[in-house]
């Protein structure tokens, strides 16, 4: 269903407060917390005394302590301690390898020694003072496959999103696809229309006019296992489009992570990176508040469609040509889970 000998996006940094976070990730119920040195770990969410889950207890000088019958964990999955008991022939529990790095807490779901840092994907932006980030969190009942089809085809703009990004453009618009290193590209450009809402806005942003004709560009990439970055934007009209000079346009990246959390449901982390006026953070929380907007549409949409795939699973679906993204980055996916399986 999912790879799991990789790298996913746990949760993000002010999540882990004073107190433990549990979260389901690809079937494995995980939990997160910070030990004495404020570093992140995540242990198995089960208690080898009862069974209880350790994210219902808390924290004490950095130990996860369960809120049972009071047993202190290790970082190491390892009972160190329990009032009036002796531990040592406890049970490990399981420990899950994880990294802090971008703003986010990524996690390893499969056997913790085989993980490389080096394969988490990297962000530029992130590391970047002349970009700002402003992104939030939804629980999507739905499989994360088909939120990276909606991702990697964004021909639905025009109908899902009609008030905002959409405009019928989109589907007039042809569309390319490859797939090149291990990423899926999908691209799409538009010359010479009016900008819909959202870009408008961003427009008078950047301080630029919103009543003009515009260029439009839509990229987006899928990186596995659940990584799809966007790059968006419109430039005035007759400029260069996606090549034109900064004083022209208004672009951004859309920063997609599908974390499965089930069979058919995902932690999605999203949010909107920009290069423009990087230090406003009204803009910042007005293009938050824009974007949640949109995604909320598109998680009504995943979710009834999830529904309806689980009512009949017989029926065989239609493929189109919009579909390359998807079915390239599903190829992918499949080829990964393949490659885990062999590997016993």
């Amino acid at each position: 269903m999912f790879p799991k000998n990789c790298w996913y996006v746990a949760c993000t940094p002010d999540e882990l407060d004073n107190k433990p976070l549990g979260r389901r990730i690809c079937n494995e119920p995980m939990v997160f917390y910070r030990d004495a040195e404020g570093k992140a770990v995540a242990l198995e969410d089960f208690c080898p005394h009862r069974g209880a889950p350790l994210s219902l207890g808390y924290l004490e000088d950095g130990q996860l302590v369960c809120g049972y019958h009071g047993l202190k964990m290790g970082a190491d999955g390892k009972t160190d301690s329990m009032p009036g008991q002796r531990v040592q022939s406890f049970p490990c529990i399981k420990r899950f390898a994880v990294h802090e790095r971008y703003g986010f807490i990524w996690v390893w779901p499969s056997d913790a020694d085989q993980a490389d840092i080096n394969l988490i994907p990297h962000l530029e932006w992130a590391e970047n003072p002349d970009w700002a980030y402003g992104g939030g969190l939804y629980h999507i009942q739905c499989d994360y496959r088909l939120m990276i089809d909606n991702l990697m085809d964004l021909t639905h703009e025009t109908y899902v999103h009609a008030t905002s990004i959409g405009q019928k453009e989109i589907d007039e618009a042809p569309v390319h696809t490859k797939t090149v290193d291990g990423e899926v590209v999908t691209s799409r450009f538009m010359d010479n229309i009016m900008p819909p809402p959202f870009w408008q806005m961003a427009l008078r942003a950047n301080d630029l006019a919103d009543d003009v004709p515009v260029d439009r560009w839509q990229i987006c990439r899928f990186t596995p296992p659940s990584q799809v970055m966007i790059e968006v934007g419109v430039a005035h009209a007759g400029h260069g489009g996606y090549e034109a000079p900064a004083q022209y346009r208004a672009n951004s990246t859309v920063v997609d992570f599908m974390t499965p959390e089930t069979d058919t449901s995902i932690w999605y982390f999203w949010g909107m990176a920009r290069d423009f006026k990087p230090h406003d953070q009204a803009l910042t929380d007005s293009i938050r508040e824009g974007q949640g907007k949109i995604f909320a549409e598109d998680q009504d949409m995943l979710e009834r469609q999830q529904r309806n795939l689980l009512e009949y699973p017989e029926r065989r679906l239609m493929k189109l040509n919009i579909d390359a993204g998807g079915v390239q980055s599903r190829r992918l996916l499949d080829k990964m889970i393949e490659t885990e399986a062999e590997a016993g």
